[in-house]
């Protein structure tokens, strides 16, 4: 399908105007009853050596756009996470803590060597100073957890709990 000059002159007259190929192919059906593809349209508009311009966007309240980046969230890793879910900061810093506090008795933790929970990415075993003992595991967010707790709703104190994250994530980094 071949255009007339009139009708070429004419298509480069809206694409110099700014409109789209789509409005193009639109005024070509509607004035001169051309039916074109939208590709044919953008083959034309080559062969014509035009080029389309890109559309000025619009200045307004709800283009998000415009809006400052929002600064995309920190990794974290397993220690950051499990840090943060027993409400420690991720410093080591505790606000419980003082510089004059003793330093808590250690935290025994052993790494499974053959994981058997399909739920779990890691499991062991942790003693407590206080001879508490139990289970834990990382789940597949890789989120720690105790199980099987040999106290009925036994939680550590702050500075167990930091230890135990510690010895954890040693254990898990192995030798």
């Amino acid at each position: 399908m071949s255009l007339t000059p009139e009708q070429k002159n004419t298509v480069a007259q809206w694409i110099a105007a700014g409109d789209s190929l789509y409005t193009v192919q639109k005024k070509l059906a509607d004035q001169f009853k051309l039916s074109m593809t939208y590709m044919d349209v953008r083959f034309l508009v080559d062969d014509l050596n035009l080029a389309l311009k890109d559309p000025e966007p619009k200045a307004d309240a709800s283009d998000v756009s415009k809006a400052p980046a929002a600064k995309p969230p920190e990794k974290k890793g397993i220690l950051e996470k499990a840090k943060e879910k027993l409400g420690l900061s991720p410093s080591g810093d505790d606000d419980d803590a003082t510089e004059d506090a003793p330093a808590p008795a250690s935290v025994s933790v052993t790494v499974d060597k053959v994981n058997l929970n399909p739920h779990a990415m890691a499991t062991g075993t942790v003693t407590f100073p206080d001879g508490v003992t139990g289970k834990w595991i990382i789940d597949l967010q890789g989120r720690p957890g105790l199980v099987d707790v040999s106290k009925p709703g036994y939680r550590p104190s702050p500075a167990d709990a930091q230890a135990f994250m510690q010895e954890l994530s040693l254990a898990l980094q192995g030798p």
